[in-house]
């Protein structure tokens, strides 16, 4: 088909709905009104039939052209099927009182599952149908893409253990992983118990070949490789480090301490080891991933290990969804447990949020829903579990009114009108974008040369301006809300633009914050921009911060109590503080711009940020000074002849020591200790290794590990105690 040139955004979009998967396209359901229903019969055309077809639809029966109003052979099939689902009866031709009174009673049961603008399937045939129409409404995506330690206390007294080992003195301070909310443990590679560590390195091996005749390379004859597998160190006290054992399963871990339970999460399955003696751990059970799920993350809260796993949706076959099996028995959710928008959006992916008891493996609770692929993020409070994902609104009805309200002297209104009426047609996004581009393209196939060039530039000025005005309408994130009590889903709601990351996300005083990059992935030449929006309980918006760094896109973002910090970057790195203590009115306050950027940022005290990040290519760690939020300043800052740090895209490989006010960083040439005592930044020890992965402190002694050595450092005079190769 002919594209027309100054038809910009249809082409793009043309382009990208030539991807799409050619199912066929079923109308939309309104609502059903079970009061309305009445008797029908074959051959008949009324409301009542219309009534009942639209009931039917939102149960899931097929009903291929929609709610015509005509009870022909599609509407008799799926009575027929109705009946014999719901009534056991074999009855096709008429829709009577005892089919209006077992459908009202399907309708009212549903009600139930219904949570504010989010619903429980009722069937794999009503899955199916929603696939469909998220499908039809869909654009496709343009890209498929912790406050402070709290130091717990281990038993200082003696005690017998299981097994009768003696149990020696753990250290009084003991850091843990750093994470977003104190007391909600997060995964890493490295977690200690006070006495021991457990470190699970993860380092990856490969074969090197030598050059060889190919009939002398015997595959059957090669040294296995090294497997990467979990270590168990004697840490403390200093004096007795040892390696003591490891284990033959790697990925990170969370440590349930009360139960003396370590879980190893690698890339296919959850091994859960009873360390009652943690010279010989006991592989108590193995939870495996199944049916294509992956884990997108997991917490430990209140000796509870919660998971959130994804999966792509299998369209023809949809549900029951098997995320996981426990001794070869699958864990399943069948459809009528599965959650989705009860508008259709595009969706690809189903999510299960899974409550595990360490102990046993057990699956105590679970709860899924559908949504998109791309960006998802996990966010968890102590009260609820927060998962989102972006999706984009069809961009036909924004090409429609683009058209209708900017461009009628333009194009004579008999066009206009023509486009206008597509609104209402029971046809795919898709097919209503080519039904546009034919009546455009056969008027200008009537236009001058002279006409049509002033027509192109003007259509796409226009355009790209409506489209900056309503780049907020297309690109969305859903917001699913699980409250951690009941595990039941409170609320769904909807955000424009993004989110970065976990840290994007934060919930106080029963509002959820979320700050968001809006346009960068829209179509045609938009102007990102950056906003925080607030949110009440049930996810309505109710405050908003719009338009920061225009042009740019979020680095890194924090909430902590009434402020919010945020960094923008596209040559300079914009550092903004927000009030937030008024949900409705949350406003901008200061505002810094300095060279680089920061991609992490962390709570000193109060008044002083530190943020990690990079400045020409290198390390830069900066502390700035909140004290006067309207005139934010970097107090101080320093500039490592390292490019790269872990810490940039993983918070968790971040560690401070508030005592003795010192921060490590591991970097790409080595470790970095720091100290901000005063409020100044000074480099007070260094490992020079190109592995260095992680520390922790245990009492007064840090310990730096990389992927083959730990040494340790005494914090008071920072003198070498000891070290051991791994």
């Amino acid at each position: 088909m002919k594209k027309i040139k100054y038809l910009y955004f249809i082409t793009v979009f043309v382009l990208f709905a030539g991807f799409a998967s050619l199912i066929p396209q079923k109308a939309r359901a309104d609502f059903c009104d079970v009061n309305k229903l009445s008797y029908a019969q074959f051959g008949q055309r009324s409301e009542r039939v219309k009534t009942a077809q639209i009931c039917l639809i939102q149960l899931g029966f097929d009903i291929p052209y929609g709610p015509t109003g005509y009870f022909g052979k599609q509407t008799s099939t799926a009575v027929k099927q109705f009946y014999l689902n719901i009534l056991n009866m074999d009855w096709s031709s008429t829709f009577g009182p005892k089919g209006i009174t077992a459908l009202k009673k399907v309708v009212a049961s549903k009600t139930f599952s219904k949570v504010g603008d989010i619903q429980k399937f009722s069937s794999k045939e009503e899955f199916r149908y929603y696939l469909a129409k998220s499908q039809e409404s869909s654009a496709l995506s343009l890209r498929n893409r912790a406050e402070d330690f709290m130091p717990s206390l281990a038993p200082a007294t003696l005690e017998m253990g299981v097994g009768g080992e003696v149990q020696q003195k753990a250290a009084e301070r003991v850091s843990e992983t750093n994470v977003q909310v104190a007391g909600i443990d997060e995964p890493d590679i490295i977690k200690t118990d006070g006495t021991r560590i457990f470190f699970s390195s993860e380092e990856q091996y490969y074969r090197m070949m030598k050059e060889e005749p190919l009939e002398l390379l015997m595959p059957e004859v090669w040294d296995p490789l090294p497997t990467a597998k979990t270590k168990i160190i004697k840490a403390f006290p200093p004096a007795e480090l040892a390696l003591e054992n490891n284990i033959d399963k790697s990925g990170e871990m969370l440590l349930v301490k009360n139960k003396k339970i370590l879980a190893i999460i690698g890339s296919a399955e959850i091994n859960g080891y009873d360390l009652s003696d943690p010279k010989n751990p006991k592989n108590k059970w193995t939870l495996k991933f199944e049916d294509n799920n992956y884990l997108l993350t997991s917490r430990l809260f209140n000796d509870k290990i919660y998971l959130v796993m994804k999966q792509s949706i299998r369209r023809t076959d949809p549900c029951p969804i098997k995320p996981l099996s426990l001794g070869g028995m699958p864990i399943t959710i069948e459809c009528f447990d599965i959650y989705h928008p009860v508008r259709p959006v595009p969706v690809d992916s189903s999510f299960s949020a899974i409550v595990l008891n360490p102990e046993t493996g057990a699956i105590e609770n679970k709860i899924s829903f559908i949504g998109s692929s791309s960006d998802s993020v996990v966010y968890m409070s102590k009260n609820n579990l927060y998962i989102t994902y972006f999706y984009q609104e069809g961009y036909f009805r924004i090409f429609a009114d683009a058209l209708e309200n900017k461009m009628k002297d333009l194009f004579p209104s008999d066009v206009i009108q023509s486009i206008v009426r597509l609104k209402d047609y029971n046809i795919s996004e898709n097919a209503k974008l080519v039904e546009i581009e034919t009546i455009l393209e056969r008027y200008n196939n009537s236009l001058t040369n002279d006409e049509r060039l002033r027509l192109e530039n003007e259509t796409e000025k226009r355009f790209q301006d409506y489209y900056e005005e309503r780049k907020r309408e297309t690109e969305k994130t859903g917001i699913v809300k699980i409250n951690l009590q009941d595990f039941k889903i409170l609320a769904n709601g909807t955000s424009p633009g993004y989110p970065l990351n976990q840290f994007s996300l934060d919930e106080y005083n029963d509002y959820l914050r979320i700050a968001v990059t809006v346009g960068e992935r829209s179509l045609g030449p938009v102007k990102s921009a950056n906003d925080v929006y607030v949110l009440d309980k049930d996810l309505k918006i109710v405050g908003a911060v719009k338009d920061m760094g225009l042009t740019e896109r979020i680095y890194s973002a924090r909430f902590i109590g009434n402020k919010g910090y945020l960094v923008t970057f596209r040559q300079k790195d914009p550092f903004y503080v927000l009030d937030l203590s008024d949900p409705q009115n949350p406003e901008l306050k200061g505002e810094l711009k300095i060279p680089g950027y920061s991609s992490y940022l962390e709570p000193i005290s109060d008044n002083m940020i530190l943020g990690v990040g990079q400045e020409e290519n290198q390390v830069k760690v900066s502390l700035f000074d909140v004290s006067s939020p309207e005139n934010p300043v970097e107090k101080d800052k320093y500039d490592l002849k390292d490019y790269w740090s872990e810490v940039m895209t993983n918070h968790r490989a971040f560690l401070r020591d508030d005592k003795h006010q010192i921060f490590f960083l591991p970097g790409g040439q080595g470790g970095y200790v720091f100290s901000y005592k005063d409020d100044k930044l000074s480099l007070t020890k260094t490992v020079s290794d190109f592995a260095v992965k992680r520390a922790v402190y245990l009492d007064d002694y840090l310990y730096i590990l990389s992927a083959n050595k730990i040494v340790i450092f005494n914090e008071i005079n920072w003198e070498k105690v000891k070290e051991l190769d791994l």
